[in-house]
């Protein structure tokens, strides 16, 4: 049985900040889904936000993260990582992150939101950068053992305790996918830094393991979750036939790219004052209805005109991969559709990370802290999982030392090999359909009645198979985006109101006071 001082599930940068934060004073294990490099981390393209360039301050960084959150946002939340972001971006530069730089500052880009540049970013491949030079940290550090293709089944708390034990986290189990033995992680203290969910709708720039393991988990095991339904989607997904979710960065836009209709037409200025530099819930609603009043697949960013220099030199990544599939975006315009991009909500933790359940800990996209309110600002994920992965080793340093007790190994005595995983493959086809159909960008009562229905059902069938057959990633991850889909529509329909990210034809309104929503177990 594997023991560590601290056991952290998911290895992107909320999960190996952590990691480095902690590895001086502490033995840590890292669990990956897949390999070490898959994570919506590797993905992120735009960069980091923080207060870096002259003219710019913490009240006007605060000021456009609760614009975008529709006020929403929890403020102390807000201002803690605000007031943090200066030194998180000075700790990713001392691990060797390879920031832009223009003389001896860092290069800042702006994005749609923000007032001011304050992007701090790696040309075009922000995520991709933090996320290689963090993973040789880790792999030379002797205090942390990383684990790949490691899918964890369930948290483990005082149920799986042999003795009585007061209620706790010590650890989880953990299906290794290459023997496919179901694994006793035993930890004092276990971070979940799972990513978010965007698996559980049909279109989504989300990473195949982004499936909402984490908030299940945490559910399942009686942490409250909050503002579940505040999905957010990208404006600017590819449209391509041969592309599976590559993201359009908001940065194109944020460096004059502008949103057409087929014919040329410019339509962002007739929806918002601020234009294609709206934040993204207005982008993409304003999207959505011109592709339903045209009957359209998709629309056009055109940044052409600023010239092919300028295309090359800010988005190398982005031009490389669209001449791969014949599109040359310094001479023609890119295709574009909205797509599921960020789960706002999530388990609820307080500014050290700490959830509801004792020894446990959340950071970076699977939590809700209140920083993103109604709807993320561009860039401010990356900066939460600086600036929290740093908060809960700090609140793990300062937590009291406990005995780990014996625990419970997994026990598949009473199951069999599943005769048909045909069940499991159609499930997860009709889950991700129906939510696309019935809770995505605009919403109504029917639908998500409609949805609901369908969704309850569905669990019945899984669990019934959960319960008989051994165990599979797949499997794994289709009860989980099941549970979690259950809460973004419950959510959804306690909110009787449209804001951010929930737009309801029924409530179509904004109403007050602005309060998030909480679910408990």
């Amino acid at each position: 049985m594997p023991q560590s001082d601290v056991l952290i599930l998911g290895a992107g940068l909320a999960g190996l900040s952590t990691a480095l934060h902690l590895a001086d004073r502490f033995k840590v294990t890292v669990l990956a889904k897949r390999t070490l490099d898959v994570s919506s981390s590797q993905w992120a393209q735009g960069g980091i936000a923080a207060v870096l360039g002259e003219g710019d301050s913490f009240d006007a960084h605060v000021h456009d993260t609760l614009v975008a959150g529709a006020m929403l946002n929890d403020l102390p939340a807000t201002r803690f990582v605000v007031e943090h972001g200066p030194e998180a971006i000075a700790w990713l530069r001392a691990q060797g992150v390879p920031f832009d730089t223009e003389g001896n500052a860092l290069h800042l880009t702006r994005e749609g939101g923000h007032s001011a540049r304050r992007i701090a970013h790696v040309v075009d491949a922000t995520g991709a950068a933090i996320q290689t030079t963090l993973l040789a940290r880790a792999r030379a550090h002797p205090n942390i053992t990383l684990h790949e293709n490691h899918v964890a089944v369930d948290l483990i708390t005082q149920r799986h305790v042999a003795s009585n034990s007061p209620r706790r986290c010590w650890g989880a189990y953990a299906l290794d996918t290459a023997s496919g033995r179901v694994e006793t992680f035993a930890a004092a203290h276990t971070v979940l830094a799972t990513g978010g969910a965007g698996k559980v709708y049909r279109y989504t720039t989300n990473p195949d393991t982004a499936s909402g393991d984490g908030i299940a988990m945490a559910w399942r095991a009686g942490c409250r979750v909050a503002n579940m339904e505040f999905i957010q989607f990208h404006p600017t997904c590819l449209y391509h036939p041969k592309a599976k979710s590559f993201l359009i960065s908001e940065a194109v836009r944020g460096e004059g790219g502008k949103l057409l209709l087929p014919d040329g037409t410019r339509f962002m200025p007739a929806h918002d004052p601020r234009a294609e530099l709206a934040p993204r819930d207005v982008v993409a609603r304003a999207i959505d209805f011109e592709m339903k009043k045209h009957g359209l697949d998709c629309v056009y960013l055109d940044i052409t005109h600023q010239g092919e220099a300028f295309i090359r030199q800010h988005f190398p990544t982005i031009h490389s991969r669209l001449l791969e599939l014949g599109i040359d975006m310094t001479r023609e315009p890119i295709p574009v559709v909205p797509a599921v991009h960020f789960t706002c909500g999530g388990v609820l933790t307080d500014l050290g990370g700490r959830t509801d359940l004792p020894g446990l800990y959340a950071a970076g996209e699977v939590t809700y802290t209140g920083l993103h309110g109604a709807n993320r600002l561009a860039s401010n994920s990356l900066l939460e999982c600086a600036v929290f992965g740093k908060a809960v080793a700090e609140a793990i340093g300062n937590a009291e030392t406990v005995t780990l007790p014996a625990l419970r190994r997994w026990d598949e005595s009473r199951v069999s090999d599943a005769d048909e995983l045909v069940v499991i493959s159609h499930n997860w086809d009709e889950l991700r359909r129906l939510m696309w159909n019935y809770v995505g960008i605009v919403r109504t009562n029917k639908r998500l009645e409609r949805a609901a229905h369908r969704i309850a059902l569905l669990q019945t069938e899984v669990d019934e198979f959960y319960a008989n057959f051994r165990v599979n990633r797949d499997l794994l991850e289709l009860r989980n985006l099941l549970q979690v889909a259950a809460l973004i529509v419950r959510s959804a329909q306690l909110r009787h109101e449209s804001r951010g990210l929930h737009y309801s034809l029924d409530w179509p309104q904004t109403a007050a006071p602005a309060a998030p929503t909480i679910l408990v177990p």
